[in-house]
């Protein structure tokens, strides 16, 4: 099991933490980042006079054509307030509670959310160990053993992150190859599209080419990592899984009133393709981070660096005087790995100031 964890041994140190948040920005997450000043002028916008609520008004309507240019004509979208609220409203469009949701062990909805997705679609979850955070067939060959028997939950939907927690990202090819393999099994697959912008990025394709092409059926698509306010929702590609979403939505508690200002910060995340702009600029980061990292000592990286995100082994003390200049998680206390996280406005001077006090503390 992955441990998430600050490295904290007294009342102390959450002192410096405080400190640490005045001076510097965070490496822990791409969600301590801030709102992109476009996302936040679009909100500015949306508010100058009354509208429609729950969904009925011009911006949310412009926004679902504008889903359906960007990810095809059956992409229907579904803002949520947030990732963990997409992912449920998602697994519940695809599942009954006799069966089963697949899903990398390190999966968001099995180490991150509190048992909502199992509490809330009443399916059980089986996460499936990984060595790299990604889902292969020949890894879920042996979960499928249980179809037709009535003694045992029958699995549904594949549940994988794009990119995924460790910083890995399948390429067309690999969706392609799981989404045949379930669609054949009569089984969906469900994408966590949270850093969906930044594997896209790496991949130099469309959202559309590792999404509708790859035979994908229900995506968690998120831009709160990536420079928006509450940038989270569902997208269908099937019309199945879209005709009871609004009920699901409504029902798990994920229905905006002011939806305006959650599709105003959509239409401006698409426009002029800031979503890629500010992925680029993450990615470009975190190599950047690593080249330089790897400059100070031979530490050891335990993951390929192909999204924001970074994965080394620091020695124990070397946390322990890092965390006192900068923020960050430990990402296994056993194995002496922290995840580092790049942003959209992480700047070079941030690396640089990371990777000064590493050679003055290493």
């Amino acid at each position: 099991m992955l441990l998430f964890f600050l490295f904290s041994h007294s009342s102390c140190y959450h002192k410096n933490i405080t400190y640490i948040y005045r001076i510097m920005r965070s490496f822990g997450s791409d969600n301590h980042s801030g709102i992109h000043p476009t996302i936040l002028e679009s909100i500015n916008k949306a508010n100058e006079d009354h509208t429609c609520a729950y969904g009925d008004d011009v911006y949310s309507e412009r926004l679902q054509k504008k889903v359906e240019d960007i990810f095809g004509a059956n992409a229907t979208i579904f803002p949520t307030f947030n990732g963990t609220g997409a992912n449920v409203c998602a697994l519940r469009a695809c599942v009954q509670p006799f069966h089963a949701i697949l899903c990398p062990d390190s999966a968001h909805i099995f180490v991150d959310e509190c048992g909502a997705p199992e509490f809330l679609t009443g399916a059980a979850l089986k996460a499936i160990p990984t060595p790299n955070g990604k889902i292969t067939v020949e890894m879920l060959e042996p979960f499928l053993d249980a179809f037709g028997f009535e003694h045992h939950s029958q699995p549904k939907v594949l549940y994988i992150s794009q990119a995924t927690e460790l910083g890995t990202i399948y390429n067309a090819e690999e969706i392609i190859k799981l989404a045949n393999f379930l669609h054949y099994n009569k089984m969906y697959l469900h994408v966590d599209g949270a850093r969906l912008a930044n594997a896209a990025a790496t991949l130099h394709c469309s959202l559309k080419e590792i999404t509708t092409d790859c035979g994908v059926d229900i995506l968690s698509f998120g831009g709160t990592k990536n420079g928006m306010l509450m940038g989270e929702s569902v997208i269908t590609f099937r019309p199945e899984l879209a005709e009871n979403m609004k009920y699901i939505r409504k029902q798990s508690t994920q229905l905006f009133s002011k939806m305006r200002f959650s599709s105003a910060q959509f239409l401006a995340y698409f426009q002029n393709d800031l979503w890629l702009y500010n992925a680029l600029h993450a990615n470009k980061m975190a190599q950047l981070l690593r080249k330089e990292i790897a400059e100070v000592a031979p530490f050891e990286f335990t993951q390929p660096t192909e999204a924001n995100i970074i994965l080394v082994r620091f020695p124990t003390t070397l946390i322990t005087k890092m965390l006192k200049h900068h923020f960050f998680y430990v990402w296994n206390e056993k194995t002496q790995e922290i995840r580092l996280v790049t942003s959209w406005d992480t700047t070079e001077e941030d690396v640089e100031g990371f990777v000064e006090d590493l050679r003055k503390n290493q």
